[in-house]
């Protein structure tokens, strides 16, 4: 499939909040929470006047001029926050749009343009039985610590 893969546009930001609910992780077999669970400050922390912190970076994937996926990455007290000098991932694609590596390429440019701009390293959070735990280890995160839910990972840049 082809892709490419571009800086977010300002006015594009507001597709964060759609993005923001595929990334969360519903367990095989249970149903999808309401779309307004993003709206917990939990979960706002991600989104929230995204654009007006100088650490606020993202990208989108498009395919034949459609926006199917984006990343993105602030410095927030979240649930892989590790320090305040360390940028937290945030990261998601349409359904019909997984498994062709999009999510490896923006995780991979991501991280190439988080060390062009002097960061050190980067983390997430990602509950264990997700999938996409293994595309984050594929790309030089690690895990640094667990609970019984998830893990925190951290890429050294």
């Amino acid at each position: 499939m082809e892709y490419t893969i571009r800086e977010i546009a300002e006015e594009e930001y507001s597709m964060l909040e759609d993005f923001l609910y595929g990334a969360v992780f519903v367990p095989e077999g249970m149903p999808a929470p309401p779309k307004s669970i993003i709206n917990r400050p939990e979960l706002q922390v991600y989104i929230a006047g995204f654009g007006t912190m100088k650490d606020d970076i993202g990208l989108v994937a498009e395919v034949s001029g459609k926006v199917v996926g984006a990343v993105w990455v602030r410095i927030m007290d979240d649930y892989g926050h590790i320090d305040d000098d360390t940028p937290s991932f945030a990261i998601s694609l349409y359904k019909e749009y997984r498994g062709f590596g999009i999510g490896t390429a923006l995780m991979r440019e991501m991280l190439r343009v988080l060390k062009i701009r002097g960061y050190k390293q980067a983390s997430l959070s990602v509950q264990k039985e997700n999938y996409a735990a293994a595309m984050y280890l594929k790309t030089g995160f690690e895990i640094v610590d667990e609970n019984d839910e998830e893990y925190i990972m951290l890429c050294r840049l």
